[in-house]
């Protein structure tokens, strides 16, 4: 199906998020939408999905003009849109999930269903039990059910929006063959990153937006410094961890014990000293958050301790590690970090009121000014977070943690952001260091490990294995992550 979106316009109050945006999309190709946080990419596929209207402007599928005014309609029309946080219901069980939108009859034969899922898996080598819940699947399976989800339900434009900020390098690469093989089929994939070197890899051809336009198209391969000006209009330098003189202990965790349903991380030991920073590395479910969770007083610990400035904490909840000088910042944006629905204004007076029954909103505009600012998020004061790009909420959640603090807990700190952001937060974060914060936290980019950590500590399976960050190599580690070097 050609998709054809002609002279988009979308404000969200002051924010200009698309104005004058035309994009082609040829049936069988894979289409990449680049530019940087808040360009306006999220925002032109909502529109296209149904998901918001646009102020003005026209969608053409195949040359005829067709009005979407709902995700539902979108569908109907062939098009499906695979979010940056899969829309699912965590406690559904998969083969439930894998039914919702279902337009078929009153009456649906549930043997059948179960049937094209484990089907339409196979051909992608998907490995999803209908009878699992959705709360027990990592990211990478969540993604994989909506898109066989979507599939079923006849889609035949799907779009990503920004799918790989969170999915390990093999989840990675089953995606990318599962596109290759719809555009294959003829089916159009419109791929929205700012990620180059995943456009470069998996597209044909490119648009990028800056600032609501449309900056440029490109046929690929082209040079990386052509798309590196057109989104930010110069280059990004990358900047690596100095030297670090680490001071006094902040947290030891000493034979620590900690699991869920799934998963034990068992006698675990590891010491952060002020100025520290400490990678988590491994696939997603392998431990590292269950033992991040654990430092934050969030999960109980079956077993060891966990002691921040030397101070048994081991028992304490999450609310006694905020007075400890310990704030933990989770991947769920919206799940977890932020509430829909409330405004910069209103998360900056929840998190610094100072009374219990008494907001001084002037004092929050005016903290909500000076963190838009710092932090670079493209939003007023007066905008909810749910009308924020990915990348300005993840910066919106940074901007929320305490200024002083002993230690900082987070799991992917600069998941959907850009190169520039993501050299502006890392700038921001080293500056806590040199003020004697520790920072443990997780990714999924391997480059980003190695470079900003002093050690990585790397999960399989619920053991842990130590390396040396600056003696590290990218493929030590991805060989570690795979198991090897574990007993």
């Amino acid at each position: 199906m050609k998709v054809e979106l002609k002279d988009i316009h979308k404000n969200f109050g002051l924010v200009r998020a698309n104005h004058g945006v035309t994009v082609c999309v040829e049936p069988g190709t894979i289409h990449g939408l680049l530019g940087e946080n808040g360009a306006g990419k999220s925002t032109l596929m909502k529109v296209l999905s149904g998901f918001i209207s646009p102020d003005r402007g026209a969608i053409l599928l195949d040359g005829v003009p067709v009005r979407i005014t709902s995700p539902a309609q979108a569908v109907t029309l062939g098009i499906g849109m695979l979010h940056q946080d899969p829309l699912d219901f965590p406690a559904f069980r998969v083969l439930d999930s894998f039914l919702l939108g279902y337009g078929g009859g009153t009456v649906l034969e549930r043997s059948r269903a179960r049937h094209n899922l484990i089907n339409l898996a196979a051909q992608f080598d998907f490995k999803l039990d209908p009878d699992a819940s959705v709360s027990s699947l990592t990211l990478g399976e969540r993604q994989q059910l909506e898109i066989v989800r979507l599939l079923w339900l006849g889609v035949r434009v799907l779009i990503l929006d920004e799918p790989t900020t969170s999915i390990s390098a093999q989840q990675k690469s089953k995606l990318f063959a599962a596109l290759r093989k719809l555009a294959g089929e003829k089916k159009s994939v419109i791929f929205v990153s700012h990620k180059l070197e995943e456009v470069e890899e998996l597209c044909s051809r490119v648009t990028v937006l800056a600032r609501g336009e449309v900056a440029g198209n490109l046929v690929m391969p082209c040079r990386r410094d052509e798309l590196v000006q057109m989104m930010f209009g110069r280059t990004i330098a990358v900047t690596k961890r100095g030297p670090v003189h680490p001071g006094k202990p902040v947290l030891e965790l000493d034979s620590l014990t900690v699991s869920d349903r799934r998963l034990q991380v068992r006698n675990f030991s590891l010491t952060a000293r002020e100025g520290e920073v400490i990678g988590l590395a491994g696939l997603e479910g392998s431990g590292q958050r269950l033992v991040l969770r654990a430092c934050a007083g969030l999960t109980r610990p079956s077993g060891g301790q966990v002691r921040i400035g030397g101070r048994d904490m081991t028992e304490q909840s999450y609310r006694q590690f905020l007075k400890a000088g310990v704030a933990y910042m989770p991947s769920n944006r919206l799940e977890e970090g932020l509430i829909a629905g409330m405004t910069l204004t209103e998360h900056i007076a929840l998190v610094g009121r100072k009374q219990p029954f008494r907001v001084d909103w002037k004092a929050a505009s005016e903290f909500a000014h000076h963190f838009i600012e710092e932090f670079k998020i493209k939003g007023e004061p007066a905008t909810r977070v749910e009308e924020l790009s990915g990348g300005n909420q993840q910066r919106t959640l940074l901007a929320l943690l305490p200024p002083d603090l002993k230690l900082m807990l987070m799991e992917h700190p600069t998941r959907g952001l850009d190169a520039e952001s993501t050299e502006h937060i890392w700038g921001l974060l080293m500056a806590r260091t040199q003020r004697g914060t520790a920072i443990l936290f997780t990714s999924t980019d391997l480059d980003e490990l190695v470079e900003r950590s002093d050690c990585i500590a790397v999960f399989f399976g619920g053991r842990v294995h130590i390396m040396d960050a600056r003696q590290a190599s990218i493929e030590e580690l991805q060989e570690s992550i795979g198991g090897i070097g574990f007993e």
